[in-house]
């Protein structure tokens, strides 16, 4: 029977050994990363011993057409976890930026990062492109959720696009996503409806929701956690002991 702290470890080197079937999977693949990483058994061996795979859930989620299309419990699940993550990593700090802190010049920034970060992995070279795709629409979704008029000039430095290109961008989303907006050309702004962003879950109000949510969750979670560190740290002191007595038992 093996230890509490060995399942742990081998169920992180399981996770490593996931990516390389799930990045190389175009029908299935993002929908199996994040089901499998945000599983609480698994998700326990990424907090506890490998909070570099946040990376490959963070960019799961964005790339995952479920995180908007009615499912957010997806991105819930990740916010929570990064809430309670020290890791740090261009792509966590995107999402940690932009949907906890709510600082959409930093989110930017990390944006940018992120495009060379993304550029260099050996799993996520190839999706960078549909990457800064998708979290575009993540800023603009988010943006337009507490505001209720957007300057095109303004919200286009955000995505880090010429002001003209931002505008063709914001159209067609508006178009393909049926968003409740419209562009008032005279002012050159977005005008929103008082749905917001057609799947953001009820528009600025959802973001009240979040915080109740998040004031709920936060004492189940630290008791989870702490349960679990003790029980780590009390199977790592037992293997400490036995080591010292077998060391003890040589010497005599």
């Amino acid at each position: 029977r093996i230890t509490a702290l060995q399942a742990l470890t081998q169920r992180a080197w399981l996770l490593h050994w996931s990516l390389f079937v799930f990045w190389n999977d175009p029908k299935r693949g993002l929908d199996r990363i994040v089901d499998w990483f945000t599983s609480e058994k698994y998700m326990q061996a990424v907090q506890t011993v490998a909070p570099h795979l946040l990376r490959y859930l963070a960019a799961a989620v964005v790339l995952n057409k479920r995180s908007r299309n009615g499912q957010h419990g997806l991105l819930k699940d990740l916010v929570r976890t990064i809430e309670h993550c020290d890791y740090r990593d261009p792509v966590v700090d995107f999402v940690d930026r932009l949907y906890i802190k709510f600082d959409f010049e930093a989110a930017q920034e990390k944006l940018v990062e992120c495009e060379l970060v993304l550029a260099t992995d050996f799993f996520l070279c190839k999706q960078t492109a549909d990457f800064m795709k998708e979290a575009r629409v993540f800023i603009f979704e988010n943006y337009c959720r507490i505001h209720q008029k957007i300057d095109i000039s303004a919200l286009s430095s955000r995505l880090a696009m010429a002001p003209d290109e931002a505008e063709r961008w914001i159209v067609d989303l508006i178009r393909n996503a049926s968003l409740d907006a419209k562009i008032d050309s005279e002012t050159n702004c977005v005008v929103m409806g008082k749905n917001g962003p057609s799947g953001s879950g009820g528009g600025r109000g959802d973001i009240h929701r979040r915080i109740v949510d998040k004031s709920k969750y936060l004492t189940a979670r630290t008791a989870s956690l702490g349960a679990n560190l003790k029980s780590v740290m009390a199977e790592a002191k037992r293997q400490k002991e036995s080591r010292e007595k077998a060391l003890r038992d040589d010497d005599f």
